[in-house]
């Protein structure tokens, strides 16, 4: 299984959710480090996923090819992370044939309505232990 996880600025929400995943899952799955600057990416290989790429096109040419894609909500919003994220990796991110997992993490003048403010470490659990250990042990 592929998951490729996504982040921007300086990488720490993607860094944590990879070191939650080399927790939950060690090598049985290959993580995917996408960042939209090389600093983020730099921060997620360091957390150890598996390959990284940095950039528009990288993150446009391999949401395609994943089968889990886990990013903040903000990576499916042009313009979020001070810019960072054009309309091409918006568009590419939610339109990508992969099943996605959107973290309600955002810093931009956005609120989802009817979600309390979690922190981010209870998030991943969440994600981890109610969503993707089914995934990973069934092998989408």
């Amino acid at each position: 299984m592929r998951i490729c996880v996504i982040d921007g600025q300086g990488g720490g929400i993607g860094s944590t959710i990879i070191k939650k995943l080399r927790e939950g899952f060690d090598e049985s799955v290959e993580i995917i480090a996408l960042g939209t600057n090389a600093i983020a990416t730099a921060q997620m290989l360091k957390a150890r996923a598996n390959r990284g790429a940095s950039g528009e096109n990288a993150i446009v040419r391999t949401v395609s090819e994943v089968d889990l894609v886990v990013a903040p909500v903000g990576m499916v919003m042009a313009h979020a992370m001070m810019g960072e994220v054009t309309p091409r990796i918006a568009e590419a991110v939610a339109a990508c044939p992969a099943k996605k997992f959107l973290i309600p993490l955002t810093q931009e003048n956005v609120e989802i309505v009817g979600l309390p403010p979690v922190p981010l470490p209870p998030l991943i659990e969440t994600l981890i232990e109610k969503h993707l250990k089914e995934l990973v042990s069934g092998d989408v």
